[in-house]
């Protein structure tokens, strides 16, 4: 099983739960992050002033795959969260090694 982590921009979330939800997923987890890359942050006007944000808000979207899953649901996530500029964010993609589900007590793919 492999652990697929998308930062993604925050505005692409719909998009990227609907290309999921088309190729099958039930459930992903979403949590609200800061960070930067190529962009190093930018700057904004308040009250007349400039500041510099220097972590932009993006959101981390994580979801549990089979390995026979995994590049059907990595071209998914890139196709909905792609905008083609700078920003878009990252895929990372890490072993699991048992999932468990709290309710039943089902392990690995029947916990998925």
């Amino acid at each position: 099983m492999k652990k697929i982590e998308a930062i993604i921009k925050p505005f692409k979330l719909d998009e990227v739960r609907e290309a999921l939800s088309d190729i099958g997923f039930s459930g992903l987890t979403v949590t609200e992050v800061k960070g930067f890359g190529r962009q190093k942050g930018h700057s904004e006007l308040y009250r007349g002033m400039e500041y510099v944000m220097d972590f932009l808000p993006k959101l981390k979207v994580e979801v549990v795959v089979v390995e026979a899953m995994l590049e059907i649901t990595v071209e998914a996530i890139i196709k909905a969260a792609s905008t083609g500029k700078i920003g878009d964010g990252k895929i990372f993609i890490s072993n699991v090694e048992q999932v468990i589900r709290i309710r039943t007590g089902e392990t690995n793919e029947s916990a998925i």
